[in-house]
């Protein structure tokens, strides 16, 4: 009967029960808030989803030792952790944007690409801020990226400056990419007058088939000389385009924007929704990268309007003026920040589609936000 009695005891310590704190049970309730964001409401469902069962089995209370924790060397999850802690899944992402973006609203009104850039003030803002709270350099260049608005860049920045602060930066940057309608909006309005919003942008002209081939090879020689060490996100992003445009590769773009892509981000979402393990993530530092994550977006959309405001001061044809609401969508939230921009425009004017017109500053913001983790990248690494 002893034997008996020592055994259900001996069982009773390796379960969930036994292990368990209110900190697990806060994340796991905390991931059934994610999943149920993205079922319910929609919201980057393709992300939320993945990473809130992701919290769930990371934050599942095991005893130590037996090899099936995320942070445990050589268990499944610690091995599948690899491709988000080595950097690898980030620019499989970017392959597979780039096979499913098109740039041609950019190549039509290559101006806007000012926009994008403006935009990154975000990363560059929430960067002095980390300092200002008392991050090291390293912490706040990972933690400023989150302002441009893209996790891949985020888990691959963060990842080389500093990977014990992955784990709430990345789903710092997931969530408010999820967010972007709701931060956003209010700062558009706030920021234009009602006769900037019914402003009509001239329609993106038509480009051609050989423009399309010779952006990808052209913008990547560019901005990799400038920034040599965004080579893996910006050599996948324009590879990735160029196997869209050239016409000749099409079932290697199929692959890289469907299968590809759909793999990684399961992979990705689920890894580091498990690497928020109640005892590393629950931290007055993960509130400060919460709170730094939000201030950085309303930066970058902040930058993004105002600039175009600015920008509009200069130019003396009417007809030439640029519409503020695109503004917003220099952040690489592709393409949830332009269709904000079309959901207001339309708000102010039912008939004025900012769309396309958006699309342009939009994917300038994909190669700005590389191009900004390269330069901390290469300052900071």
């Amino acid at each position: 009967m002893e034997h008996v009695i020592e055994s259900l005891i001996r069982f009773w310590q390796f379960t969930g029960f036994a292990n368990a704190s209110w900190q697990h049970l806060l994340m796991i309730l905390i991931g059934v808030v994610f999943i149920t964001l993205g079922i319910v409401k929609k919201w980057e469902p393709l992300l939320l989803v993945p990473i809130g069962f992701g919290i769930i089995i990371g934050n599942i209370p095991v005893f130590p030792g037996l090899q099936v924790s995320l942070y445990e060397q050589g268990s499944v999850l610690n091995i599948l952790y690899q491709g988000v802690r080595q950097g690898w899944y980030p620019p499989l992402i970017f392959l597979g944007i780039g096979a499913m973006t098109d740039f041609s609203a950019l190549i039509s009104q290559p101006r806007l690409v000012l926009i994008g850039a403006a935009a990154q003030m975000g990363i560059f803002g929430a960067f002095l801020l980390a300092l200002a709270m008392g991050f090291t350099p390293n912490e706040a260049g990972a933690i400023g990226i989150i302002g441009g608005a893209d996790g891949p860049t985020a888990i691959f920045l963060s990842s080389k400056l500093a990977p014990e602060l992955l784990g709430a930066i990345a789903v710092s940057a997931y969530s408010y990419m999820a967010l972007v309608p709701i931060i956003q909006k209010p700062i558009m309005l706030l920021l234009t007058t009602p006769k900037e919003r019914v402003i009509r942008m001239k329609k993106p002209r038509e480009v051609s088939q050989k423009e399309k081939i010779i952006f990808p090879i052209v913008g990547f020689i560019a901005t990799a000389f400038i920034v040599p060490s965004g080579l893996p996100l910006l050599g996948m992003l324009f590879f990735g385009n160029l196997l869209k445009e050239s016409g000749v590769t099409r079932r290697l773009a199929e692959t890289a924007r469907g299968p590809l892509i759909d793999v990684v981000t399961i992979l990705i979402g689920l890894t580091v929704g498990a690497s928020t393990q109640a005892n590393v993530f629950i931290s007055a530092t993960s509130v400060k990268i919460f709170l730094l994550g939000l201030l950085s977006f309303v930066i970058a959309t902040t930058c993004g309007v105002l600039f175009v405001k600015i920008f509009n001061l200069f130019i003396k044809n009417p007809e030439n003026k640029i519409n503020p609401l695109i503004g917003n969508a220099g952040v690489s939230a592709v393409p949830d920040s332009a269709r904000v921009s079309e959901t207001v425009g339309l708000e102010a004017d039912p008939s004025n589609h900012l769309l396309m017109n958006a699309m342009a500053p939009n994917v300038a913001g994909v190669i700005g936000s590389a191009v900004a983790a390269g330069i901390l990248l290469g300052f900071l690494g």
